[in-house]
């Protein structure tokens, strides 16, 4: 298979600002741009259109000022327009040297919202093609619209090309300005454009209307493009555009073309304009999203262990990332044993049926179970075991209401004897403890311990659905107990710490 070169010219920081709600400030769009040409070394950048506004204006600024000094300033370009020689000015100001023209790639576009005819709009090209040669600014071209140009007009297509291909233009960048495209007539499409002109360098500009955008990029590359655009988690219009980090492993895995991008770094720059954009990324985005590399199913924890089964080309370290398991409901024993060979754990086999059945319960009143939880559920289940418990909470009810006092309602079987009582607190916790006592005191006519310290926590990086850890201190008889215990509910685990205290105090 001949290997193919491609160059991927990434615009984020111009497409992808299209986005909605998505406007960069000036050091916002020069971080992006660093990480884009620094890090991932993306061969060209789209980082504006001309004449938008002066906050615009600053930015390309900057970029080009840092750019120049990077040994990069050729690979930075701006969208202008034909206008006379307003938007050349505009960006030669700037100190950018590369203008990506747009022009009309179908003759609709060129009749009715120019309102020219073909050889009228590509005389005024070429006027600004002059005007470009004379400030020393390089000029791509634009051929908007040129998918329903190749269905509706391809006589105009080739006449606008035909015209222009001698003049000093370095690429034709043809876009699928409204989606319109399939892969099927990618391929048709960019092969008629390939075999007529060989020489010329076309790039493939796909939006994503259809989600069919990384599709359209495969075929085009397939047909003889040699550059294709990308934005950063696919930000662009409406639908967005082709997303780098998918276009890069498809690139690389399917049709074994060679790039520039440093892969390692695509997660790090996902982030970085997922931050600055305020668009979250879905986690079951490819390559990119949160969870695209956790495993759930615990056979899938399994066949990695024998052998890697459940792997593909797709390997984490690739792109600076690594594999997980998650815990959980569908947590296997296998996924149990790689979060502890993670964290240098090592159980029996009864402690791991143990653990792992205390996560599956837990899994089912939470949607995550996170490594981090892991150290905390271990202690939880290893360090308070009773089998032969004899106090048992065989049921209760707290409820709080506003301008209420909470209440709550408990039945214990203490001794095979069962008991029941109510009582308000000034916290749901405090109502369960009062119910247990009127029990201790009224019934069992026994003293009932005081609670002397009480500490919550989270393990490290929790969400609001985070386990959480009670940790209580008892005091009774003189002598100090305490007892913890782990649940997705706060007043759960507080109940569940309490428990654990009576039967170590049960004569």
């Amino acid at each position: 298979m001949e290997v193919k070169s491609v160059e991927i010219m990434d615009t984020t920081l111009r497409d992808g600002e299209q986005t909605n709600g998505v406007s960069f400030v000036p050091h916002e769009k020069l971080l992006i741009a660093r990480m884009l040409l620094q890090q991932l070394n993306v061969d060209r950048i789209e980082v504006a259109s001309a004449r938008v506004s002066e906050g615009e204006k600053e930015a390309v600024t900057m970029i080009c000022r840092w750019a120049k000094q990077a040994g990069r300033l050729d690979s930075v370009e701006v969208l202008g327009f034909i206008d006379g020689t307003t938007s050349l000015d505009w960006i030669n100001d700037t100190g950018c040297r590369v203008i990506n023209l747009l022009c009309k790639g179908s003759e609709k576009h060129c009749r009715f919202q120019l309102k020219k005819t073909p050889d009228e709009h590509i005389a005024d090209i070429k006027q600004s093609i002059a005007y470009a040669k004379k400030l020393g600014i390089k000029v791509n071209v634009y051929m908007e619209d040129w998918s329903n140009g190749m269905k509706d007009s391809p006589e105009y297509v080739f006449q606008f090309v035909d015209s222009l291909k001698g003049e000093c233009i370095e690429r034709f960048m043809l876009p699928d300005t409204l989606g319109i495209l399939n892969p099927m007539l990618t391929a048709k499409y960019f092969r008629i454009m390939t075999e007529r002109w060989p020489d010329i360098h076309f790039d493939f500009h796909a939006h994503n209307d259809y989600d069919l955008a990384t599709s359209n990029v495969l075929a085009a590359v397939s047909n003889g493009a040699r550059g294709v655009h990308t934005s950063l988690n696919g930000l662009g219009e409406r639908a967005g555009n082709a997303p780098l980090s998918s276009i890069q492993a498809i690139l690389k895995d399917h049709l074994h073309a060679v790039t520039n991008i440093n892969e390692a770094m695509l997660g790090e720059a996902s982030k970085l304009v997922e931050n600055l954009s305020g668009i979250a990324v879905p986690p079951n985005k490819p390559i990119i999203g949160d969870s695209v590399f956790t495993q759930v199913a615990g056979v899938h924890a399994d066949g990695d262990n024998k052998n890697n089964l459940y792997c593909n080309e797709l390997l984490p370290e690739r792109f600076g990332r690594k594999r997980e398991y998650a815990l959980g409901k569908n947590s296997g024993k296998a996924n149990i044993l790689k979060n502890l060979e993670e964290l240098g754990l090592e159980l029996t086999p009864e402690q791991t049926r143990r653990v792992t059945d205390r996560i599956i319960e837990l899994g089912d009143k939470k949607q995550l179970v996170t490594q981090e939880d892991l150290p905390y559920i271990i202690s939880d289940v290893l360090k308070h075991t009773a089998p032969d418990d004899k106090v048992k909470l065989i049921s209760y009810m707290v409820s709080t209401a506003y301008g209420l006092k909470p209440m709550a309602s408990v039945k214990l079987e203490i001794n095979g004897e069962l008991y029941e009582e109510s009582a308000m607190g000034d916290g749901q916790y405090d109502a369960f403890v009062r119910a247990v006592r009127h029990i201790y005191k009224n019934k069992l006519q026994r003293p009932f311990p005081w609670l002397s310290n009480y500490q919550v926590s989270i393990p490290p990086g929790g969400r609001t659905d985070a386990l959480v850890q009670t940790n209580i201190t008892w005091t009774y008889n003189d002598k100090s107990y305490r007892t913890r215990a782990l649940d997705a509910d706060q007043t759960e685990a507080a109940i569940k710490a309490t428990i654990k205290m009576l039967n170590i105090i049960e004569p």
